[in-house]
């Protein structure tokens, strides 16, 4: 007999060994819909992962952090499949989670442009669709595999990435592809969101573009980002991998404010704060930033 105790401390039996998805279904069949992943234990696990054990037990879904970030893991690795079956020289060297959505790399022989961009992205909307499982693979060495890294399958290709991912791509609805850049090594980034109210929220244009000027402070940025929008200030992270005089050039045309995030200010805990016009309002710790943003005129929502 294998003891189930759920989050709000209840206990259910089960006399042989279940998967994650089989405990969200003895619970509810919108639960086992919903369901991304699990948490065993406090351990984050794919769907199918199973239970032989007692164990404490939660179901994760797109409206928790942790579920939101599956998704948007699960929509690079399916940005990587359409990208592949459109572009077969196209070879995926890397993908990830960044800020509100994702990312991923790619070494091509002929540079994709923007314009490519809404076919990947037509074809992303179909595999979706289809309907195609993700599933993690287990081999035979996975001592050799870097830490955190599994192998997973989508298609008739395999990738080595993080997981957990989503069981499969019908989850995967509210997302849109928005940026590529470089030229024989590519990224195209996208966002993904639980639901289509939450898309269309994003792509709301914002009071406050938040910048950082390398990779090395995309978390920090994206925290920053976070606490300006629990403070009622519509904001945007701009994460990508471009120099930051770029990103400030093209943000200073639409967005009353930017928030610049370099080595100093994840540091102190500071944000440097400018407008559009080029006007500089110096250093600032996060939480007077929040508060003199949100003061009428200073890109309150």
């Amino acid at each position: 007999m294998i003891k189930i105790t759920l989050p709000d401390g209840s206990l259910r039996e089960y006399d042989q060994p279940l998967s994650v998805h089989e405990v969200a279904a003895s619970i509810g069949p919108g639960l086992a819909n919903a369901a991304v992943a699990g948490r065993v234990d406090g351990a984050l696990v794919d769907c199918e992962f199973m239970i032989k054990a007692n164990a404490r037990v939660s179901i994760v879904t797109p409206q928790e952090p942790d579920g939101l970030e599956i998704l948007r893991r699960s929509c690079s690795l399916m940005l990587a499949m359409a990208v592949k079956q459109l572009h077969s020289h196209a070879q995926m060297r890397t993908g990830s989670v960044l800020g509100d959505g994702f990312f991923c790399e790619f070494a091509v022989e002929r540079p994709l442009t923007s314009t490519d961009l809404p076919l990947i992205e037509a074809r992303m909307q179909s595999l979706a669709a289809t309907n195609h499982s993700i599933r993690r693979r287990d081999t035979p060495s996975p001592s050799l595999h870097p830490e955190h890294l599994s192998v997973y399958r989508l298609g008739d290709s395999e990738y080595l990435t993080t997981g957990p991912h989503v069981p499969t791509t019908k989850v995967l609805q509210a997302f849109a592809l928005d940026h590529i850049s470089g030229t024989l090594q590519q990224r195209i980034y996208g966002t993904c969101w639980s639901s289509h109210q939450e898309l269309q929220q994003w792509r709301l244009p914002p009071h406050v573009m938040v910048v950082s000027i390398d990779e090395s402070q995309a978390s920090y940025a994206q925290s920053v980002t976070e606490t300006l929008r629990r403070t009622g200030v519509r904001a945007l992270a701009d994460l990508r991998h471009e120099k930051v005089g770029y990103k400030i050039r093209q943000h200073s045309q639409t967005v009353p404010y930017l928030v610049v995030i370099g080595e100093k200010e994840q540091a102190g805990g500071f944000v440097s704060v400018r407008s559009r016009s080029g006007e500089d309002f110096g250093r600032m710790k996060v939480e007077v930033a929040c508060e003199w943003l949100r003061q009428p005129g200073n890109g309150h929502v």
